[in-house]
């Protein structure tokens, strides 16, 4: 059993190679051996701050805390999210996900590690038009 008491765990900043505008990344609860190697990150975005477009090889869960967020599945429209919705992603589904432009958006994102250890499969950043396309 492990407990991270409140304020104690470590903040970083989302990777520009990652992330557009300002997102702050903290790991909730990590597990990287075993049959659940399970990542859980609280993000919080920035108004107008999103994901690259990306994939998960065994999907990803998000819950969204705070604020109002936009998802987007590859080839269909913009989403909006609120506080309490969830938002599954199926394995491979090509999408993103970010802050509404008026307002910071903070959501929970569960992912489970495939055999090679990997949880996100980066691509291009979502550009000012696509994230504008509403």
């Amino acid at each position: 059993m492990t407990i991270s008491r409140a304020g104690t765990l470590p903040l970083k900043p989302g990777s520009a190679d990652y992330f557009s505008g300002t997102v702050c990344l903290e790991e909730i609860a990590t597990s990287s051996s075993g049959p659940a190697a399970v990542r859980v990150v609280r993000v919080s975005f920035a108004p107008a701050a999103r994901t690259a477009w990306h994939t998960h090889p065994c999907g990803q869960a998000l819950h969204i805390l705070s604020g109002t967020g936009l998802v987007q599945r590859e080839g269909e429209a913009v989403q909006e999210v609120f506080p309490g919705d969830s938002v599954w992603f199926a394995p491979g589904e090509r999408h993103w996900h970010g802050a509404a432009p008026d307002g910071l958006m903070v959501h929970l994102a569960v992912q489970v590690a495939d055999a090679q250890g990997s949880t996100t499969a980066w691509a291009e950043h979502v550009s000012d038009t696509e994230y504008a396309n509403r």
